[in-house]
């Protein structure tokens, strides 16, 4: 594979601009992403575990709505929009939890089973002409891919196989590359939940350069040492980031890490492969497990992330020691959000009124920008 850093760079030395400060700061911008952008694409919202018997439920934000996802007495998985249909009531208030057979609203009672469908409410009976079926939950469109549930609540969304399986495809270059890490079969080892006090787009920004990681991130860049050139793992398709000659495994001090995952290619033994599927979600690769990042934009100014460590199942049921793998992705988490938040208040600066620039290594965040400027339109 060829050196990054010996390639012509396909943006020239040409410093690209920015998206405006407003991008970041405004709440009628945000509010046009809520609907135009995160409410009309696919989410990656809930691990599968997290529904693993019939009853569970998750509540997620998603866009300006909260969608609530149900396991189903027959395992089957549904969504939808968290709104009871008779006076706009929120039916679900917790963030996760299981009920026995039945979801019903806590101001008039009226009760939906887990696949949506209105069951009971009282007086109904006096209402013969009312058509229950007409009355049940409105449903959120769900697909199930990688282990973890994915909703949309577009009336008709795109294509999940271009827009979702398409960005892995079009990142590695090879529709079977990710399959090989057998994702959906993984156990979450550890999750991680962090509140950051920044924009979802300076979030998605620093994933997908690295011109920053020998600024901020030396752990990181001893394991993965092409970093200290400031090339991002997905700067071209296909390439994975070499692990430095005496590092063992992706840990924090480079020692050996746990139990690999069997059927990797060759070239997937001792690299690192990135992946963004936007608008929400950082794939991590390397050959004994996957960091899988969720972002949930809650304000202009603030991101809830959920970061899961997912293992072959018998290194977590095992009890395996994980926080040296665990400590290397939650310390480059948290240099990497110190450092968004760090830009957020500039964003509000007359300095950066009419934005920045983008050097030429950052050239695919320009591709990134003119995604949001064509969804929002």
């Amino acid at each position: 594979m060829t050196d990054p850093a010996s390639r012509p760079d396909p943006a020239g030395p040409t410093l690209l601009p920015t998206l405006p400060g407003a991008a970041y700061t405004s709440a009628e911008v945000f509010a046009r992403e809520q609907e135009r952008i995160f409410e009309r694409v696919w989410t990656c919202a809930v691990h599968g575990s997290d529904l693993a018997e019939p009853g569970q439920f998750r509540t997620v934000p998603v866009g300006r709505e909260s969608v609530l996802i149900t396991r189903a007495l027959d395992g089957a998985v549904h969504a939808f929009l968290n709104v009871c249909r008779h006076r706009g009531a929120r039916l679900c208030v917790e963030a996760a939890g299981r009920t026995r057979r039945t979801l019903r609203c806590p101001y008039h009672a009226w009760t939906y089973s887990l696949d949506g469908s209105l069951v009971a409410a009282p007086n109904l009976a006096d209402a013969p002409d009312v058509d229950r079926s007409a009355y049940g939950l409105h449903r959120v469109h769900v697909r199930e891919w990688l282990g973890y549930v994915w909703v949309c609540p577009a009336a008709s969304p795109p294509s999940f196989e271009e827009t979702v399986i398409g960005a892995a495809t079009e990142r590695l270059g090879d529709p079977a590359a990710i399959e090989r890490y057998q994702v959906a079969g993984l156990r979450v080892g550890r999750r991680v939940s962090y509140d950051v006090a920044a924009n979802w787009k300076l979030l998605v920004e620093n994933f997908l350069e690295c011109y920053h990681c020998p600024a901020i991130h030396p752990e990181l860049v001893r394991v993965l040492p092409e970093f200290a050139r400031g090339y991002a793992a997905q700067y071209y398709v296909g390439h994975g980031a070499e692990f430095g000659p005496d590092v063992a495994g992706f840990t924090v001090d480079g020692s050996p890490g746990v139990e690999r995952l069997p059927g990797l290619a060759p070239a997937q033994e001792r690299r690192y492969y990135a992946i963004t599927i936007r608008p929400q979600v950082f794939v991590n690769l390397v050959p004994d497990h996957v960091i899988l990042h969720r972002m949930f934009p809650v304000a202009a100014d603030r991101t809830l992330v959920e970061c899961d460590w997912l293992y072959l199942p018998a290194v977590v049921e095992a009890g395996t020691d994980l926080d040296r793998s665990v400590e290397l992705f939650d310390r480059v988490n948290r240099q990497d959000f110190a450092a968004c938040e760090r830009c957020q208040p500039a964003m509000a600066s007359r300095a950066y009124a009419r934005g920045g620039v983008l050097v030429p290594s950052e050239h695919h965040l320009g591709a990134f920008h003119d995604w949001v400027r064509r969804l929002q339109a």
